[in-house]
């Protein structure tokens, strides 16, 4: 994933330079940093959803393409909302060519679907959260508690699971969370509530005592 963004942007410039001549050189310096400050937290956002690294690693490269295609010339606070709005929407495109694929495999014989060819269901994540343990000794309740949110966030609704990756994990705001989303501002908060609440239902075991 190592300078990914940074190619990506590098390629498109100097493929399209007519399209970048009037952008700065800071503006340019500013749409490298943000590509790389972004892709680890959005592939871990598209690999949540779609269960599948290298699937996730694809629509990740697709988002920043996009952005830097239609957008690289808009304003740098709007770069964010604007990056995973595409990311959610080649998301949910995921899901729709999943859901055909699924229904026209249902009528396949089942030494098609068995076979080495067919499509297959992703292995299940293993993310592991960032940074050192503090406490080694709680190391394993930890893991179980981290790997139980991680599963109850991938069960959740695709708009709950949306708004809560948004505006928990990435920090946006209920206005910029609604430009990701393609929504209004209270639909956003309605998908995140229900999330929190999903998600405080599914986790109660695990709740400090």
């Amino acid at each position: 994933m190592t300078h990914t963004a940074a190619l990506i942007y590098h390629s498109w410039t100097e493929q399209n330079p007519t399209q970048h001549g009037g952008q700065s050189l800071d503006q340019h310096s500013a749409m490298n940093g943000f590509l790389q400050d972004v892709e680890r937290r959005a592939l871990r956002v598209a690999e949540l959803s779609v269960g599948h690294r290298e699937d996730a690693l694809e629509l990740v490269q697709e988002a920043m393409l996009g952005l830097v295609r239609r957008y690289s010339l808009r304003p740098r606070d709007e770069w964010k909302p604007l990056f995973y709005r595409i990311l959610q929407s080649r998301i949910n495109d995921f899901h729709r060519r999943r859901a055909v694929r699924r229904r026209v495999m249902a009528f396949m014989p089942a030494s098609r679907v068995d076979s080495p060819e067919a499509d297959s269901e992703p292995d299940p994540m293993h993310l592991a959260t960032a940074g050192e343990r503090e406490n080694p000794a709680n190391a394993l309740q930890q893991e179980i508690a981290n790997q139980a949110m991680l599963e109850a966030i991938g069960k959740l609704p695709t708009r709950q699971q949306q708004a809560f990756v948004l505006r928990a994990w990435e920090g946006m705001s209920t206005r910029d969370t609604a430009l990701a989303m393609d929504c209004s501002e209270g639909s956003a908060k309605t998908h995140y509530n229900r999330a929190i609440k999903a998600l405080r239902d599914a986790l109660a075991e695990h709740a400090p005592q």
